[in-house]
């Protein structure tokens, strides 16, 4: 089975400003969870739902990010290290959320990984 793109993060300098552009654009629909200052977008995709989140970039500039839905991130990590790429958020576990890992491939592109 392949591994699909499950989520994406657009992160910016004013992520109130964001999300309020992306709703405006596209019309998706973002819940903001107050105490992450994280919108949780649904873009309302029909076949396979993509979700996303629009946040701030703390201080890190702007950037996309896309989470590949893997069975298990440690592994996941490990296969990556071992083709070029290099790790560069540890397997995470999300408070109230998904267990997260990102690595860099050998670009320097930083792609996320969702365990489930």
């Amino acid at each position: 089975m392949a591994s699909p793109v499950v989520h994406f993060e657009i992160c910016g300098k004013d992520e109130k400003s964001l999300r309020a552009f992306y709703k405006k654009i596209f019309g998706w629909k973002i819940a903001v969870d107050r105490k992450m200052n994280y919108g949780m977008v649904d873009t309302g995709g029909k076949a396979r739902k993509l979700m996303g989140g629009i946040g701030g970039a703390m201080g890190q500039g702007a950037w996309v990010t896309v989470y590949v839905q893997v069975p298990d991130t440690n592994k996941a990590l490990k296969k990556i290290e071992k083709a070029g790429g290099r790790t560069l958020l540890p397997t995470t576990k999300v408070p109230g959320g998904p267990t997260i890992a990102q690595f860099a491939d050998p670009e320097g592109n930083r792609i996320g990984l969702l365990q489930g």
